[in-house]
């Protein structure tokens, strides 16, 4: 039975702030979606940075360790608002790796989960391959916002075995920042809407708003639910939508939901594959 005490709010803002006034308008819109009663944010693809896979040439600047600015400044606004933050930076790791990561920042300014980027596009606009190196983050849900929750970063929700991966494990919504033309929207939607339908959660994700750098970057903040109804789809800067985690079970009592997951199919066919594809 729905419960609205226990109703989620989460807000998507699609908005970059990579430029001098960034972090003044990051807080400005994190204090607009506290106000509409989000308890969590969540910001476009690598949202302090300009799109800078637009070309081949990845530059130092584009990267920072986890106690970098554009990491610190997003903990330190998420702290001063008080709203959990899914955001997002190069990372550049201590084997001097750099990975496509999203945060996960709590209300207090914690770090509390991240995710790298898994599958890197190598195309016009998007040489992400040129820019950092394929994630190595184990699929398991996070758990820093008080309910489990899956990240994916853009592209990876076009290989849904992941998110379907995480929602088995218990997570009950998928938050994916991307950045995508708005050309490709038609293809973006079904997979999107087939992701919540067959993994059973709530999938949601947001773009970043605009061209950059030639990029024809565009298209809308997205919401489904397990049921395959759309609860948001907008190019507002901001927008924010409410679920209840009481519903999950109901879902999951309706087809295709109650279907078997059948691990010990998959497994060894995905071992398979793997032994495979490994060098003899």
């Amino acid at each position: 039975m729905s419960d609205s005490a226990n109703r989620r709010t989460i807000a998507l803002i699609s908005e970059v702030f990579w430029e001098p006034d960034g972090p003044q308008r990051l807080r400005e819109r994190l204090r607009e979606a506290k106000d509409l009663g989000a308890e969590v944010a969540v910001l476009p693809e690598l949202p302090l940075n300009p799109w800078s896979p637009s070309g081949r040439t990845p530059y130092p600047e584009d990267a920072e360790p986890l106690d970098g600015p554009r990491t610190s400044t997003q903990r330190e606004l998420a702290c001063e608002v008080g709203i959990g933050l899914v955001g997002g930076s190069i990372i550049l790791n201590e084997a001097g790796v750099r990975h496509n990561t999203a945060l996960a920042i709590s209300a207090s300014g914690d770090l509390t989960g991240v995710w790298e980027k898994a599958h890197l596009p190598d195309e016009p606009g998007f040489r992400e391959a040129d820019h950092y190196r394929p994630g190595t983050t184990p699929l398991t849900p996070l758990h820093g916002f008080g309910f489990p929750m899956g990240l994916q970063i853009c592209s990876d929700m076009n290989r849904p075995h992941g998110s379907q991966l995480l929602a088995a494990q218990g997570a009950e919504i998928i938050l994916a920042p991307r950045a995508t033309e708005s050309a490709t929207w038609d293809r973006w939607r079904p997979v999107l809407v087939a992701t919540a339908l067959t993994a059973c959660c709530w999938v949601a994700t947001v773009n970043r708003p605009r061209p950059e750098q030639g990029v024809l970057i565009g298209g809308p903040s997205f919401a489904v639910d397990p049921d395959g109804q759309v609860l948001v789809e907008t190019v507002d800067r901001l927008s924010v939508f409410s679920y209840d985690p009481g519903t999950l079970g109901e879902h999951h009592r309706r087809y295709p939901g109650y279907l078997a997951l059948r691990s010990d199919l998959y497994a060894p066919a995905w071992q398979a594959i793997l032994d495979a594809d490994s060098p003899s």
